[in-house]
């Protein structure tokens, strides 16, 4: 699925900085030109987006990246709308980051995370299709030297109104790729969507289901060498030294490379002989003063951030601090939340080809020219003699995105076994304790109200990491990390704060230990959904209020946000009794521009058991571009938050991360699973457009938390829960 379009590339040049810190995105993006550029297999591309053979195939190129999500097939959707091809016949290809770059971004963002792979692109990859459209139109008019206006499209053939006459798109692609392309296009209206809003069956399916994908870890490339790595186990340590002379004579061993400045890799014919000679290298570390550092003194250093009297504010109206001095009733609460990993079921992995004179890639990444920026720097060839080919991912959740030391370290590598193709391939145990985790945090709120009960006050205070301050310093606001407040921002904000309070402060005292932080998926709407919808229900508790009617008081301001939290209440039954030892509870957010509410049921078995029977998930993403995709997604991501809230936590000892598999890092399995109910209610309208992906994980614990509570009467609020003895039955 790797596309290398044949045009001339020996000009261009870009620094590996430029490409990282992405260049800028223009609203008036290229489509193609009057020039035939070929694919690989010799079919004209009309325009960048569409490729079409002579046997009527249509190839439509995506940019973004698949790992799970359905991405590929959504986007897919939105360009064949606008082309009005035949969707039996549409196929898939990526094309090359270097490409991009080489074509002045013509393919726009390759980065696929934050819920953005649909939400930041559909409007010009639906151009993409209807200026493809268009072209094909053209070309057939001239054709029969017949005005454009009596021609029409659908279903991948043309139609001349007047005659009846028709051709396929097969028949006029060659003559279309020279048509020059139309400069205003007017896009279809959703309510007319004929593939695009429809649950069409995912396009990469089949391929999965009978082990024709190949996913990075499969792939295999004449006399490739296969190569383990080993870093320092204290994040931002050093190699002192390793023995090479120990391992060099062991079966099937190539080579002892250094890899940087903190870790060491062997090349060997098979993983599994380089592994074992790895497992047998002697070597010495710099751990550095980070070796003294464990989860008991990061969470001592994050407490003092909850009374420390300099924080960045990333929300605030009237005075909090005087309304909580003179509040008639105060309510306090502190929870805590804690690393965890990505653990995708592939380890991160990449192969690369060195020679002097060229650079390539072969790997899963979230973010194509990412990672073709993290080749340029590791090969130091400038990129015209570098190129990226994207492979599926198996599983990125954010760990695949921002972060490409695994493509750096495989050039590295390759560049000292030049002309060889060498696959990296990390074990699982280097995969879990070299992540880029969620940032712990912790958080203090205090509530404050008046005589009648009315909430006049909220302060919460977050202590704990930033990912920007440790990934994209450039990105901060005068040191804050905006990030940080998803959830909880300002109205107008794609993770805005859902509730009007008269006196409101929310701030962060930030906290960054040495453990690198990442985008986890969802990323900072996970903890601060539990923060504070766990805290609204203590707040509705402390007043002996209904906790929904409570929420809705202060959520007259925020209608979709009251739209959706409506929605699962009503279908869960909230208000009406609930079977003999079941328990509710509720929570919502919105986040990455979509507005998300569930609402759970639970039962306790053995004082410590919780069964999750039922959730209901609502949605409004604004448009719903494949309604069943969304639906597994909702599913899926229960699946990630529940694992999170019950099992997953990465914990620090000796300045290592401790665990280091499946057996210590748990995930909830299929019996496990509660019967999930998904509401899809896109609003439509001018709004920008949500996600999907990301957004539903955060309110799937709370939801949980909630209901448990009233099961229990214990309020917990530190993570996972199985540190409280608490499992799922």
């Amino acid at each position: 699925m790797n596309y290398v379009p044949k045009i001339d590339r020996r000009s261009f040049v870009v620094s590996a900085a430029a490409v990282g810190g992405g260049l800028a995105l223009g609203l008036d993006l290229p489509f193609g030109g009057p020039q035939v550029i070929r694919a690989q297999d010799g079919s004209p591309e009309v325009n960048a987006w569409v490729v079409i053979r002579p046997d009527d195939t249509v190839v439509i190129r995506i940019a973004r990246s698949e790992m799970g999500q359905g991405t590929l097939t959504g986007l897919a959707q939105l360009v064949a709308e606008e082309l009005e091809c035949d969707w039996s016949k549409v196929t898939t290809e990526y094309p090359t980051p270097g490409q991009n770059v080489a074509r002045k971004r013509v393919w726009g963002d390759m980065s696929t995370g934050g819920s953005r792979g649909i939400r930041m692109s559909h409007e010009y990859v639906r151009h993409g299709g209807a200026t493809a459209r268009e072209m094909l139109k053209q070309a057939a008019a001239n054709e029969w030297k017949v005005p454009v206006s009596e021609v029409s499209a659908s279903n991948s053939v043309i139609t001349h109104k007047p005659s009846g006459r028709t051709t396929t798109y097969g028949k006029v692609a060659e003559a279309a790729a020279k048509i020059e392309p139309p400069k205003d296009v007017k896009l279809k209206d959703p309510k007319d969507w004929k593939i695009a809003g429809k649950g069409v069956k995912r396009l990469d399916s089949l391929d999965k289901v009978t082990g024709k994908q190949v996913y990075g870890a499969d792939l295999k490339l004449p006399g490739m060498l296969t190569a383990a790595i080993k870093d320092c186990p204290v994040q931002r340590g050093k190699i002192k030294s390793f023995d090479a002379a120990k391992v060099t004579s062991m079966p099937g061993v190539k080579k002892v490379v250094q890899v940087g400045d903190s870790g060491v890799a062997v090349v060997a014919d098979s993983w599994w002989q380089a592994k074992t000679a790895l497992d047998a290298l002697p070597v010495v570390w710099d751990e550095g003063e980070n070796a003294k550092v464990s989860s008991a003194s990061i969470a001592e250093w994050l407490k003092e951030g909850l009374d420390a009297p300099e924080a960045f504010v990333g929300n605030a109206n009237g005075d909090a601090k005087a309304a909580l001095a003179s509040a008639a009733k105060k309510v306090e609460a502190v929870y805590a939340y804690p690393y965890q990993n990505h653990a995708c079921m592939e380890p991160m992995n990449a192969t690369a080809l060195y020679t002097p004179d060229k650079c390539e890639v072969w790997g899963p990444t979230q973010n194509g020219e990412a990672a073709f920026a993290a080749t340029l720097a590791a090969s130091g060839l400038p990129a015209d003699k570098c190129e990226v080919h994207k492979i599926h991912l198996g599983g990125g959740f954010g760990r695949r995105g921002a972060f490409h030391d695994y493509t750096a370290q495989a050039v590295l590598i390759a560049k000292q076994m030049p002309g060889t193709p060498v696959k990296l391939l990390w074990s699982r145990e280097e995969d879990m304790t070299h992540g880029r985790y969620h940032p712990v945090m912790q958080c203090k709120l205090v509530g404050g109200f008046d005589a009648n009960n009315n909430l006049t006050a909220l302060h919460m205070r977050l202590s704990g990491q930033s990912i920007l301050a440790d990934v994209f310093p450039q990105n901060l606001d005068k040191g804050k990390d905006p990030l940080t407040f998803q959830g909880l921002m300002p109205a107008g904000a794609e993770h805005a704060f859902g509730y009007s309070i008269p006196n409101l402060m929310i701030d962060h005292a930030m906290r960054n230990p040495h453990i690198k932080p990442g985008f986890w998926r969802g990323v900072n709407i996970n903890q601060n959904a539990i923060f504070l919808e766990c805290f609204m229900d203590e707040l509705a508790q402390a007043v002996g209020q209904d906790e929904l009617e409570f929420r809705r008081k202060l959520m007259a301001r925020h209608p979709r946000n009251l739209a959706v939290l409506n929605a699962v209440a009503e279908r869960i039954g909230w208000g009406k009794p609930a079977p003999q030892g079941v328990y509710r509870g509720l929570a919502h957010m919105k986040a990455f521009n979509a507005y998300v509410a569930a609402a759970a049921e639970i039962s306790i078995t053995g004082g410590n058991k919780i069964k999750v029977h039922r959730i209901v998930g609502a949605t409004d993403p604004t448009y719903a571009v494949n309604p069943a995709q969304i639906e597994r997604q909702v599913a899926g991501s229960f699946v990630y938050g529940l694992s999170a809230l019950f099992y997953q936590e990465c914990t620090v000892k000796d300045g290592r991360i401790e665990q280091t598999n499946f057996d210590n890092y748990n995930s909830m399995r299929i019996a496990e699973m509660p019967k999930v109910e998904s509401i899809l209610m896109p609003s439509g309208g001018s709004d920008p457009w949500g996600g999907v992906g990301e957004p539903t994980i955060c309110v799937a614990a709370p939801a949980v938390l909630n209901a448990m509570f009233k099961a229990t009467g214990q309020r917990i609020r530190s993570f996972p829960l199985k540190n409280h003895n608490i499992q799922m039955a």
